[in-house]
């Protein structure tokens, strides 16, 4: 999944020696979280839209080095690599640096997004199963063998959530009746926090009140 053709290079990129004044000004008229700060021709860091109250018009960008973040992704780094930076460092906006480490232009978050829901983990036909395990015993190449073994299609799959030495996996597989594919996981000892709606075995769990209370924080 390419990336490159998404980096805006319309969105200001300011020295360290600019006005505060500037990079005020670009904080309130849109909604960007971040912008990124360059000294000549090399990124230094990020200022973030989180200390604009203590920003000052009358001082410069040299005045708020010590404010300066360092976070940012390369032209070359995978969506996953980008998506994981964003959420790391709560930003909608991030800086892409070339090779020489000069400011190429930013992502949008809104734009990072669209290319994942708009990956064949969406778009292709398929149901939803979410499982849990604990981290040392879940292999994805087990998921896909289980998944591929019951006669269906894995489309794809990711770590969705991890607490308490239990990861969440959510995949899709390329199949309508997913109750095989449930029942063979099930005996492979992963449980099942949500498959489709046709499986009885997770309709019954969902009327024992302990179910919920055991799972409510994976």
């Amino acid at each position: 999944m390419q990336l490159q053709s998404h980096i805006i290079s319309t969105i200001p990129i300011f020295d360290i020696g600019d006005s505060m004044e500037e990079v005020i000004q670009f904080f309130e008229s849109t909604t960007f979280s971040h912008a990124a700060i360059m000294e000549g021709v090399q990124f230094l860091g990020v200022l973030g839209e989180n200390d604009l109250e203590i920003y000052r018009k009358e001082q410069k960008v040299e005045d708020y080095r010590q404010n300066l973040e360092t976070f940012f992704v390369m032209n070359d780094t995978s969506w996953l690599g980008v998506l994981e930076t964003f959420a790391r460092n709560e930003a909608n906006i991030l800086p892409v640096l070339g090779v020489d480490h000069t400011v190429l232009g930013y992502y949008d978050l809104t734009d990072v997004v669209r290319v994942f829901i708009e990956s064949p983990f969406f778009t292709e036909p398929g149901g939803i199963i979410v499982l849990a395990k604990g981290i040392k015993d879940y292999s994805f190449s087990e998921i896909s063998q289980i998944v591929e073994g019951s006669g269906a299609r894995m489309i794809g799959g990711f770590i969705s959530a991890m607490r308490n030495e239990v990861i969440q996996i959510t995949i899709k597989v390329g199949a309508v009746d997913l109750n095989e594919v449930l029942q063979t996981f099930r005996r492979y000892n992963y449980t099942v926090l949500f498959g489709n709606r046709d499986d009885q075995f997770l309709e019954d769990l969902k009327q024992r009140s302990d179910y919920l209370d055991k799972y409510l924080n994976v």
